[in-house]
């Protein structure tokens, strides 16, 4: 069944159409992609479908109730209610019936069992079940921290958030309400690799269908069914996830490119023969009168066009010693605080290290350390002989260069005319009076291909390169892609692009609570030694109770009064722990069974045996908090020590 339905939409700006004749059908359980240039007219489409924007002509056909969840790249939330209210408000429902449900079990637990009350409690009830009233709360929880908020988060109010935390927010939101088609306009922006990755786990289990904007082209890879491109004002579509588009697309060009030159080939002998003939003898002049008119009604083939593309080349123009970096117990950060701890590190020629960890793990810190930019806050960092460091910066509005032009900064990179500077920006696609736009007047992909042009000129030995493929259209992560892997120097490369990543580390240096781990290899050997020392670690965990009891009695037998003292006092800390773990695990299991039972009786229409197990199910939910409450202070004794004994 199809869910939308576009028959002939264009939209145009002033008087420049961005695209025309556009005519799709999404069905349940498509997956689309929709991709292009940056400019083609990708958010414009999505504006439309989610009825954000009319079309200047065509119509779109909508699904009978059809519940779409639409998500800007800038959205519009600000409010001053916190994070958990404003994630609560998906569903109002749901906590209109929670209500009710309340105020009806204190009714029937005093007694009042009339019919009506029982069929309202009942019918409600299913409802509320129905709705996932009884996991409302974990969905939310696990959602937001899914995508990057903590447990403090969710107290803070909306209008506090940072950009790019009020992205996520609406994502939670737009999640948790699960309409039925999402449209979600770079929905991985503002995500770091383990937010992607459980947002990718998240949408693959979705029931509903989404079309999706992204440049990342391994989340495309994993979830997309179905591919929309637009390009120069049409949309193509292609089946498969990005990876079989790039075949399809490659194969679709190649025959366009055979259909035009064999008509070409054609009209150019049909035209050749009316030449000849046209002014022959009375069968010859027929006969080049027919093709004339044949040719004048032939529907032209459209030359195959190609997108312009940047034009990159990056030499390493000295060769630099075998060794390129090296520290040992090195520590980053700023002030008295340090983000990250490395122990014994180094970069050989020719490798590729892709640094990766959560949004503000101290990555870029790092790179700048190496720099030279930030002081280290223990050890130093040793390059090598000939060492010569390119460097990409993640933002380039925050450098010195920021209130210079395009080509004021190209011509102090390297010393050389007006006119070859203007040529040299042409390969990177600024041409005419783009060249005297101040860097801090530039869209975000414009800024980054000013740096790459940078990161030419300089021609390092040593790049560091910062989240290089932000803002970049997915054409031009192609052409960067290519090039850094003919690249003969050495690399090491922050970024969430693990497409790019993928194709080029030959090991990974993860941040992960404030240390630096190493790992030898590629990003798919990375994952899977990540996926052992996560099984590793859950067994370790399921034997830590064991083993901080036995640890306790050994304490005990140690010499010294006060030291015995303060031994047994925590070993009953301890073992009170373990007993409230057990008691919350046992609430929890027994909780469980009460609500099945209760959903089960209230379909059978047992109303008065749900009567009781309703006042059973308040208590038991009573003692579950108690003892929630219980189980968090002796945690709390436990990391701060006991008073007696400090």
């Amino acid at each position: 069944m199809s869910l939308i339905v576009t028959d002939g939409l264009m939209h145009r700006y002033g008087g420049e159409i961005v695209f025309e004749n556009v005519s799709v059908a999404l069905h349940r359980g498509d997956r689309v992609a929709l991709i292009g240039l940056n400019g083609s007219g990708k958010s414009t489409l999505l504006q439309i479908l989610a009825r954000r924007l009319e079309p200047a002509a065509g119509r779109v056909a909508y699904a009978h109730h059809l519940r779409i969840g639409y998500l800007a790249q800038e959205p519009e939330l600000c409010s001053e209610k916190s994070l958990y209210d404003e994630m609560l408000g998906a569903f109002a429902d749901v906590l209109q019936q929670e209500q009710e449900l309340q105020e009806l079990e204190n009714k029937l637990a005093q007694g009042d069992a009339q019919t009506a009350l029982l069929e309202r409690y009942d019918e409600l009830l299913e409802a509320f079940c129905y709705a996932g009233g009884y996991e409302y709360k974990s969905r939310i929880a696990q959602v937001l921290s899914g995508l990057g908020f903590s447990a403090a988060d969710t107290e803070r109010p909306v209008s506090q958030l940072s950009g790019g935390e009020r992205t996520r927010a609406a994502l939670a939101r737009l999640l948790l309400e699960a309409p039925e088609l999402l449209l979600l306009d770079e929905p991985t922006n503002h995500l770091d690799l383990s937010g992607l990755e459980w947002l990718e786990e998240y949408l693959s289990r979705w029931k509903g269908a989404f079309i999706v904007v992204s440049h990342d082209r391994y989340f495309l890879d994993r979830l997309a069914n179905k591919i929309w491109e637009l390009e120069f004002g049409r949309l193509h579509e292609y089946p498969g996830n990005y990876s079989q588009y790039s075949a399809l697309r490659l194969a679709r060009i190649e025959r366009q490119w055979k259909l035009y030159e064999e008509q070409q080939e054609f009209i150019e002998k049909a035209e050749e023969f009316i030449r000849r003939n046209l002014a022959g003898g009375d069968f010859r002049a027929s006969q080049a009168q027919a093709r004339q008119k044949a040719l004048e009604k032939l529907e032209r083939i459209e030359r195959p066009r190609a997108p312009k593309k940047i034009h990159l080349y990056l030499d390493a123009k000295h060769q630099s010693g075998q060794r390129v970096l090296r520290a040992r117990d090195l520590a980053v950060g700023y002030g008295d605080s340090v983000l990250v701890r490395c122990g014994d590190l180094h970069l050989q020629r020719g490798e590729r290290a892709a640094l990766i960890g959560p949004n503000g793990s101290g990555k870029s810190t790092l790179l700048r350390t190496i720099l030279g930019e930030i002081p280290p806050l223990q050890s130093a960092i040793e390059l090598g002989h000939n060492v010569q460091i390119g460097y990409f910066r993640q933002s380039q509005t925050e450098s010195a260069d920021a209130d210079k032009t395009v080509l004021e900064v190209i011509l102090e990179s390297k010393d050389e005319t007006i006119s070859a500077a203007r040529n040299y920006l042409g390969q990177f696609l600024f041409s005419g009076d783009d060249v005297f736009k101040k860097i801090s007047e530039l869209s975000g992909g414009e800024r980054s291909r000013v740096a790459l042009a940078q990161l030419a000129q300089l021609g390092g030995n040593l790049l560091l390169l910062d989240e290089p493929t932000n803002h970049l259209d997915i054409d031009s992560r192609e052409v960067l892609q290519a090039v850094l892997k003919e690249y003969t120097g050495t690399i090491l490369l922050v970024s969430h692009d693990r497409y790019l990543i993928r194709a080029l580390a030959t090991q990974i240096w993860e941040i992960r609570d404030g240390k630096l781990y190493i790992y030898s290899g590629d990003y798919e050997s990375y994952r899977w030694e990540r996926a052992q020392e996560s099984a590793t670690e859950e067994r370790q965990t399921g034997s830590e109770r064991e083993s901080s009891q036995k640890k306790s009695e050994e304490r005990l037998r140690s010499p010294g009064k006060v030291q015995r003292q303060r031994e047994r006092q925590r070993a009953k800390l301890v073992a009170r722990e373990s007993e409230l773990i057990a008691h919350v695990s046992a609430l929890e299991r027994e909780i469980t069974q009460l609500e099945r039972k209760m959903e089960d009786l209230s379909y059978a229409g047992e109303h008065e045996r749900l009567r009781e197990l309703t006042a059973h199910y308040q208590q038991k939910r009573a003692e579950l908090e108690s003892a929630s409450e219980q189980w968090a202070q002796a945690a709390d004794e436990l990391t701060r020590g006991s008073p007696e004994t400090t």
